[in-house]
């Protein structure tokens, strides 16, 4: 069934066209995942199609009677409305039921409006709604019903908003960035409500888990033109290469017959028939075809990093609170070259803080923070770039000078330097209060890096950003010969570039787990497991095992060690597979067999290396 048809819509600002001639449909059960660049009208075309704005032609049209609901990156609520009078202010139909059935009982006497009061309650299970509405905002970190909007965070107002609409229970749903402000409990929670609940979702999400575990179809705004792939995201980039290498492979014929007919053009005579005139304009249409380009301008991030000393940054039982919230408790760590640990914990449990602490934004209550005189620290927070009136792109990066030094000696222009970030010679003289959400957060992380450091703290980096631009982000992060220290929701970017993790338990306690995101939720769930095996068979198992537990003599930091090579040796063997289906699978030349044969060489070593300390660690184990 048919909800929303979006015909021939076309939007521009001024010169700069979005789109034209946009023409696709939203239909009952699909679960759409929205993705495009940033800057390039993912926002606008939302907008048109939720009726916040109006297209420069085409049209929008929704079945009737079809209840719809949107989540908008910043939800407007009545401040002076408290988390349950918000709730109770809705248009939520629920609500009319109950207000019908409750004015119903006020007059008995009227017995067919109690009856179909009482059926409307039953067909829309209205019953219960207070327990439904307490449950959700429980879930969500709502539970202080008396406290007033205007109190909220950005954050809170957000969740606050996410539950009128899932009480709504709308039949279609539109979200823009409905993860962004969610800590990984509930962003896993909502992942989880929208997979099995029976909602019609268009979204815009920069969570890629989210794109791969909730979506049934994924539509791409590319170049103006709309591109649909019935999977989730991973089957959308596999087919995604795919076209791409077919439009080249057409853009390259269509070169070809150019050149053969521009010969054909040069030799004509002046005097044309009206056979040469049918082939002339054909000639145009190809030559357009072969002058297509794809502007897809990856961002090269090869900057210059400078060198690390041997003392890095060392916290000795470092202390934080504020009032009676415990942030640290005597915190001990010391970091070692290359380390790229991600940070993950609740709201409210001390990230940022740690951040500000390490770059001495904040003092220690107690202990001590001593960081190398060589670490130059790169501080991407989730503030975002000062904002100075009437200026524009080029000159927020020649506040760092005219020319920014790479690798291996050379240099360039900060306009060339912007161009690898995706602005252009025109966008260069924007002014910034023009630029997107998103393109502000990539001209702040390019002020960022080309300030040379060698220790990258990232609060929140990927919030914002387009996802052409985070995989970018990433290969230059697993490149980054320095530290690494991030904050981050974006679970499939943590397992992406990190190896280690800090939990932040809240009231001072942080767990230091040697492993990627994923890592730590399997060990999570198999802790769950265990407790969910009945008392008897726990006690039983203790009993029969206690001699052999009892030999573990491993330390602190060889469980750590032991835990790591595990992992490790789980990717590396997923490594030597990629390479030995390469050799049964494609057609690979002379050169390529040897440099794919020496990668092997060097994994097929690390492993025997891990396997042999991994046997050592075992029968340390096991006494």
């Amino acid at each position: 069934m048919n909800y929303v048809s979006i015909e021939n819509v076309a939007k521009s600002f001024g010169e700069r066209e979005l789109f034209a001639d946009i023409s696709f449909g939203i239909n009952e059960g699909q679960k759409i995942g929205f993705v495009a660049k940033n800057g390039t009208g993912k926002t606008s075309l939302l907008n048109i199609i939720v009726g916040h704005d109006e297209p420069d032609h085409g049209q929008v049209s929704y079945r009737k009677h079809l209840k719809v609901a949107f989540l908008p990156q910043e939800p407007v609520l009545d401040p002076n409305l408290t988390i349950e009078q918000t709730i109770f202010a809705s248009d939520n139909e629920i609500l009319k039921v109950i207000s019908a059935y409750e004015s119903a009982l006020e007059n008995p006497e009227d017995a067919e409006a109690y009856q179909k009061a009482f059926e409307q309650m039953d067909a829309l299970n209205a019953w219960d709604f207070e327990t439904q509405y307490k449950q959700i905002l429980f879930k969500l970190k709502l539970d202080k019903l008396d406290q007033k909007v205007e109190m909220l965070s950005g954050g809170q107002k957000k969740r606050l908003a996410l539950a009128n609409i899932l009480l709504s229970k709308p039949e279609l749903v539109f979200l823009d960035e409905p993860t962004n402000h969610l800590d990984l409990e509930m962003i896993e929670w909502l992942q989880e409500y929208f997979a099995k609940e029976n909602f019609t979702l268009f979204m815009i999400t920069h969570d890629r888990y989210f794109l791969e575990n909730v979506c049934n179809e994924i539509v791409e705004l590319d170049h103006g033109k709309l591109y649909s792939y019935k999977g989730n995201y991973g089957y959308y980039l596999e087919n995604k290469e795919a076209r791409i290498a077919n439009e080249a492979i057409a853009t390259n014929k269509a070169k070809q017959l150019f050149k053969k007919e521009l010969d054909w053009m040069r030799r004509q005579p002046k005097a044309r028939t009206t056979k040469s005139k049918s082939r002339t304009d054909d000639f145009f249409e190809i030559k357009e075809r072969a002058h297509k380009r794809r502007s897809d301008h990856k961002v090269q991030l090869e900057i210059n990093m400078e060198r690390m000393g041997s003392k890095i940054l060392e916290l000795h039982k470092v202390s934080k609170s504020f009032d009676d919230l415990v942030l640290l408790d005597a915190f001990e760590y010391v970091f070692k070259t290359g380390e790229r640990i991600g940070i993950i914990g609740k709201n409210g449990t001390g990230k940022s803080t740690f951040l500000n602490m390490i770059t001495g934004a904040f003092p220690p209550d107690h202990g001590k923070i001593i960081v190398g005189e060589t670490i130059r620290f790169g501080y991407y927070t989730q503030k975002g770039i000062d904002i100075k009136p009437g200026q524009k792109v080029i000159d927020v990066i020649k506040e760092f000078g005219e020319y920014i030094p790479l690798k291996k000696g050379r240099q360039i222009s900060a306009g060339q330097l912007l161009e690898r970030f995706l602005f252009d010679r025109k966008k260069q003289y924007d002014f910034i209060e023009k630029l997107s959400g998103g393109e502000r957060k990539r001209l702040y992380l390019c002020t960022i890096l080309i300030q040379n450091p060698n220790f990258l703290l990232l609060d929140e980096p990927t919030n914002d950003l387009d996802i052409v631009t985070l995989n970018v982000l990433e290969n230059f992060l697993l490149d980054f010969p320095g530290c690494l220290l991030v904050v981050s929701h974006d679970r499939y970017f943590m397992d992406k570039i990190v190896d280690h993790l800090f939990i932040f338990k809240g009231d001072g306690l942080v767990e230091d787990f040697p492993g990627n995101y994923t890592d730590y939720r399997i060990y999570e769930s198999s802790k769950v497991a265990e407790k969910a095996i009945p008392e008897q068979t726990i006690e039983a198992k203790t009993k029969n095992n206690w001699k052999k537990e009892s030999k573990v003599t491993l330390s602190y930091n060889d469980q750590k060690e032991f835990k790591r090579i595990e992992s490790d040796l789980k990717k590396l063997e997923n490594q030597k597979k990629k390479i030995e289906n390469l050799f049964v699978t494609e057609n690979l030349d002379q050169d390529r067999i040897a440099e794919e044969s020496k990668k092997l060489k060097v994994i097929i070593d690390n492993i025997e290396e891990k396997e042999i300390r991994w046997l050592e660690l075992s029968e340390k184990m096991e006494g």
